[in-house]
Formats: C-alpha cells, structure tokens, sequence
C-alpha cells in the first residue's frame, strides 16, 4: 500500500530519460553501442555480450509510441528530457544521434525535451551544435567526461560551455562513478564541476548522477554556486535511505539546504526498470509534499521555463 504522504499524485519531470525505446532510436542504438558501454549491460542488465550480439537483441527491446506514452502516463511523467550522446572521435561511433532524439521530439514535442550530444572533439562540432539549440529547438547539452577521457576542465569542452552560457542552455553532465573498464572515474568526479562553475558562474549546470559515490562534495558543489543542479537518475530511490549506501548528505540537505536544487531523473531504460516502478520509490521517501513537489517536477520546470 503506498504512504498517504501526499505526494502520490504529483506530476513528475524525468530530467534522464536518454533512451526511450522507440523504433528509431533503437535501431539507432543497436547499431551504435561503442565496446565502451558493454561494460554497462553487464552491471545494470546481467548481459555479458558483444556489440553485434546487443545488435541482434536489441529489436526485441523496441516498444511502439503508443505503449511509452502509456508508461509515461502510468508514472504521472508529464515530460521526459530525451538526449543525443555523441563520442565519434574517441569510440569511433554516435550511440545516440541527435537527429533520432529529433524525431521522436517532434512527434511529441508536448512529451519530449531535447538535449544535444556534441562530438566536442570533431572539426565543426560547436556550429553543428549551436544549430541543434537555434534552428533545431534543443533545449540543452549533454557531455560525458568518461567517454572522451578527459575532465569537463579540459581545454576541449570550453568553446562548448561558452556557447551554452551565451545560449542560456543548460550543460548536463554525466558526473560520478563510471562502470567501464577503460575510463578512470574521477573524470566524473565533482571537484570538476566547481571548478567550471567558478569559471562560467552563469552557465547552468546538472550534475547527471548527483556525483555519486561523492555526494557529499555535489551537495556542497550545489550549495555553493547558484547555477548548480544535483540531478538522481540512474539509481533506486529505495537507497537513497539505505545504511551505507552513501546518501546521507542528499537525504540531508536536499530536504532543508538544497531543496530548489534537486531534479529527478528515472535512467530506467539503463537500470532495467520501469519507469512507474522508480516513481513510485520516490513517492515513498520521507520528503515532505513541498520538498517533493520540488524534486519531482518544480525545480525542473523553473530550471527549463516549462510552465
């Protein structure tokens, strides 16, 4: 039975949902998945398999339009924030094309809110990229250090942080722990994400993972600069209030400190749950109605101009 908390029937922003199942992009994706990932599968889904083994599996993954609109209902999920994830250069392959996220973008665009990837390695990267936001209607970026192997802090990325401060878009940024056998995690560590916020102040950052396992530091990053988001996605909310789990410092500032400064996010297609499943755990926190209502969806809809 869930706890009458109050918060049972509050709408959600899912500010992670990068792969939603749709017949383009997972055609796209099954096509795509660099050898860096497979690591992945083998954590989060218990698959041990080649990148052209995930290829022939990955058409049973695919659900049609229909039936994602109906989980997203199911999870009182009013928008889900949808991206493109593009490391050419370094793993030789785009995992998730802008254009696919554009298409599923524009047959919802009440449902859907786009960010871009950026090969930020790539000739012409930053003009391609400045399209995708002023002609194209992408609402943000998304990097992740671990992929390019090297830190948000690298010479590389500033043009693209630049651009995004002078947009007025945000930067989502994969920030914590990795799971390949290649990358160093300390490139998602969040000592980077203060460094760049005291560079670009009025640039608008969301630390995707909320720096786990440093939460600690990401909560104090949060608090410290104005334009810093802690964002959850990827793990089960069940933990957040586990013993030695490690997220003490969320389950205590973000409820008093950092209130306005935590957006939700499901990763349910990466952690292999449903999406009202991961919902419904956030529902069962001991936050208050109005310090929900922040986590869920206000936070996010301030942070995106959605109301």
């Amino acid at each position: 039975m869930e706890p009458d908390n109050g918060i049972q029937d509050l709408p959600v922003i899912d500010m992670w949902a990068p792969i939603v199942p749709s017949r383009g992009i997972m055609r796209h994706v099954g096509a795509n998945l660099p050898d860096e990932l497979l690591s992945y599968l083998a954590v989060f889904s218990k698959m041990r398999v080649t990148a052209e083994q995930y290829a022939q599996a990955a058409p049973a993954l695919t659900r049609e339009d229909d039936e994602i609109l109906a989980d997203l209902d199911a999870a009182r999920i009013r928008w889900s924030l949808i991206t493109g994830f593009d490391e050419k250069s370094t793993c030789g392959k785009t995992f998730v094309s802008n254009e696919v996220v554009a298409e599923l973008a524009a047959r919802y665009p009440d449902r859907f809110i786009p960010f871009a990837g950026a090969d930020v390695l790539a000739d012409g990267a930053l003009k391609e990229f400045e399209h995708w936001i002023t002609e194209r209607g992408f609402r943000g970026l998304s990097l992740r250090p671990f992929m390019i192997g090297r830190p948000l802090t690298d010479p590389v990325c500033q043009p693209f942080l630049a651009a995004c401060a002078e947009l007025g878009v945000p930067v989502s940024v994969h920030c914590s722990h990795n799971w390949t056998s290649t990358r160093p995690s300390d490139l998602g560590h969040p000592r980077h994400i203060d460094e760049i916020a005291c560079r670009y102040p009025e640039l608008t950052l969301i630390m995707s993972h909320a720096g786990y396992p440093w939460v600690l530091e990401a909560c104090l990053t949060a608090w410290k600069h104005p334009n810093v988001y802690l964002e959850l996605a990827a793990h089960r909310p069940r933990y957040f209030t586990a013993a030695g789990a490690g997220w003490e410092p969320l389950m205590r500032f973000g409820r008093s400190t950092i209130a306005d400064k935590i957006l939700y996010g499901t990763g349910a297609f990466l952690i292999n749950r449903p999406a009202s499943e991961l919902v419904g755990e956030m529902r069962e926190l001991p936050l208050s109605p109005e310090v929900a209502r922040k986590w869920l969806y206000d936070n996010a809809a301030r942070l995106l101009s959605l109301d």
